[in-house]
């Protein structure tokens, strides 16, 4: 079995205490517990301004191991299809304000009303495609983050982490001999990949130039709310040690963010969760 994690790496997705603080309060729990790095949501940080965000992250010595989320391409005509992608070209502006290490793209799934899976993951990449220069320009990497294939027809239609690779190579085509440039890669969510039998060869595949966050959870058994009941690290069946010694077998240094959506954790006290967070980073993950 690989060695427990860095504690330095812990970073918190706000959206494990989003029902209980305000990113003013999250952000000085993360330096309360000796979380070293945060990841805001986007309505969180609207709340607070991402100038005042900035500030205070910077104030607490805090990495921001990304910015939650941009993407939402699909839509029903093109104004909506410029509205989206005039919200994700504000995201970008917004990470870069706080220093995100990446944008987390949920990409979004079928047009309501239609069948048209083929056609929704066109403007997906036509999305990413008109958005890549601005995220190019402002020093802010896209990561693409595959969702589980039960999420396909709402949230997102990449569901697996080849899917996103393919729109990676396709927008940042990577000449012969050479590296990916960096502006835009994957997002190895646990919960969202642990079941994909290709995993292994897509986390190599994607090398440590594509993979630009690693976020964990755990898959409870039974799930009796498949947004809403991601469980912490250690009570469910994800192999957490093995996939970390996939990411980090390609060199991967980054944060690991724990992002646990889940209405049972959202009753509990903050800084008990956050407490737990610290322990099982260290003995399950």
């Amino acid at each position: 079995m690989n060695a427990a994690p860095d504690p330095a790496r812990l970073s918190l997705n706000t959206a494990t205490v989003r029902e209980q603080w305000n990113l003013a309060q999250m952000i000085d729990a993360c330096a309360r517990h000796e979380i070293r790095g945060i990841s805001p949501w986007r309505d969180k940080l609207a709340e607070l301004g991402a100038a005042e965000a900035a500030r205070r992250i910077r104030a607490n010595g805090l990495t921001v191991s990304g910015l939650c989320r941009g993407g939402m391409f699909p839509a029903a005509d093109a104004a909506g299809r410029r509205a989206a992608i005039d919200d994700n070209l504000r995201a970008i502006d917004d990470a870069a304000t706080i220093g995100a290490r990446c944008l987390v793209l949920v990409v979004g799934g079928i047009v309501p009303g239609t069948r048209d899976l083929e056609g929704a993951r066109a403007m997906v990449r036509d999305g990413l495609a008109a958005i890549l220069p601005h995220a190019r320009a402002s020093g802010v990497p896209l990561a693409i983050e595959p969702l589980h294939p039960m999420y396909c027809a709402d949230r997102a239609c990449v569901n697996t982490l080849d899917q996103a690779l393919d729109l990676c190579d396709e927008l940042d085509p990577v000449p012969s001999g050479d590296r990916p440039s960096g502006a835009i890669g994957v997002a190895v969510d646990a919960y969202h990949v642990w079941w994909d039998p290709r995993l292994p060869r897509a986390i190599a595949r994607a090398g440590v130039a594509r993979l630009l966050a690693y976020h964990i959870c755990d898959w409870l058994v039974p799930t009796t709310d498949l947004l809403l009941d991601r469980g912490m690290m250690g009570d469910g069946v994800i192999d957490l040690r093995a996939l970390r010694a996939l990411v980090e077998a390609q060199g991967y240094r980054g944060a690991h963010e724990v992002e646990i959506l889940s209405t049972r954790w959202w009753k509990r006290d903050p800084d008990e969760v956050l407490r737990l967070v610290r322990e099982r980073h260290l003995r399950c993950s």
